[in-house]
């Protein structure tokens, strides 16, 4: 069993994720790779971790990080995902995925971390799940040309914390991509599970991973988005609050 890495801030609405927060391969597994890929969009969200620690720190928030690569087990799937394990990724092989027990990493590593995940909100009871991501500017293969985005927001049917965060960044001018790189409506595992399935509002937070590769680019995010966070768990209880 290997377990996330927690961060058991107070309890102030707010509760992070970060699904992809680590490159690491497990004693035991081989995936058959070049090393150099573990440093990769493929392996890990680069930027997220230190960017989820920095909004943590500044909100004082609880947050949940993956201690394992996503070439491993891709902890933002459900369990019977084809992509979970996957046997390639943006165009590169990953040949110790193709015959890996696939039980064994689920019990080992899938079902450990939602069930920490699910325990950190039965004890916080957040108002909001904010997912923390990274994306490659731009992928190498299917010629899609560079993404326009520095950031996206990330949804499925509950749009509530979405539909804020979007107006919230583009009136600050970052451009901003709604339900872009991807949609929401089709990888949005985490947030479907544990804050649709609750009740509770959610928003994934993709940013561009040149944008904070780096200290200076983090500290700078942390300062657009922990502000803009604040602001979507107001409205979000201000809207639940029974009129006086």
């Amino acid at each position: 069993m290997s377990l996330p890495t927690l961060i058991d801030g107070r309890s102030g609405g707010i509760l992070l994720i970060c699904d992809h927060a680590s490159n690491a391969v497990p004693p035991g597994i081989d995936l058959g790779i070049d090393p150099a890929l573990l440093d990769k969009h493929i392996a890990i969200d680069i930027g997220a971790a230190p960017l989820t620690e920095a909004l943590a720190a500044q909100l004082g928030a609880p947050a949940i990080f993956a201690t394992v690569s996503r070439l491993v087990i891709d902890l933002h799937r459900q369990p019977d995902h084809p992509s979970l394990m996957p046997a390639i990724s943006d165009g590169h092989a990953v040949p110790g995925n193709i015959d890996a027990d696939r039980t064994s990493r689920i019990a080992r590593f899938h079902a450990p971390y939602h069930r920490a995940l699910a325990q950190l909100i039965r004890q916080h009871r957040p108002t909001l799940l904010a997912s923390i991501h990274s994306f490659t500017p731009e992928l190498e293969q299917g010629g899609a040309g560079r993404r326009p985005w520095e950031a996206g927001i990330l949804y499925n049917r509950d749009t509530r914390a979405a539909r804020l965060a979007v107006a919230l960044l583009r009136e600050a001018g970052i451009p901003t991509g709604d339900n872009e790189p991807y949609s929401g409506r089709i990888l949005n595992a985490t947030l479907n599970r544990h804050g649709e399935a609750n009740g509770i509002a959610s928003l994934a937070i993709e940013v561009r991973n040149d944008e904070i590769a780096n200290a200076p680019g983090v500290a700078r995010w942390a300062e657009i988005l922990g502000p803009m966070l604040e602001s979507v768990r107001n409205r979000l209880a201000r809207k639940a609050s029974p009129a006086t």
